[in-house]
């Protein structure tokens, strides 16, 4: 594997880790990736736990609210990158970064985008592992 191959991995698994693990303020337990999260916790009473807004620049925000096991209420962004903190301004420069790898390697900005978004989400990507790429755990 070259340095090029090399970062790559390196880097569609940071992304991948970034969000995760998610730990309980309360009991401390940790959920390992959103499969987990999603898995392992419970749905709020009578509801998906599922909220969607928009933001600043009128894109979709989506939060999810699932109760630990020890009934805590926790929450979690999915598909947004567009936080000030500095974990998050990390988060899209590496993200930027890795589209742009991606797209050397053939694939078109929008399809890349949306398979680094699948590996954020602990998702798997079976158009990147067409391409020879897996993640660990995946």
């Amino acid at each position: 594997m070259n340095s090029d191959e090399k970062s790559l991995y390196a880097g569609l698994q940071a992304l991948s880790d970034m969000a995760f693990p998610k730990q309980c303020l309360s009991c401390g337990r940790q959920y390992g990736s959103a499969e987990a999260f999603i898995a392992e916790s419970r749905a709020l009473n009578g509801s998906s736990g599922l909220k969607i807004s928009l933001d600043d620049d009128d894109l979709p925000v989506v939060e999810l609210f699932r109760n630990c096991v020890c009934g805590s209420t926790l929450m979690e962004f999915f598909n947004d990158r567009r936080g000030t903190s500095p974990g998050a301004a990390k988060r899209r420069a590496l993200f930027a970064t890795m589209l742009e790898t991606l797209q050397h390697r053939g694939l078109e900005p929008e399809v890349g985008r949306q398979e680094l978004l699948k590996l954020m989400q602990g998702q798997r990507s079976a158009r990147l592992e067409a391409m020879g790429i897996r993640l660990a755990g995946h």
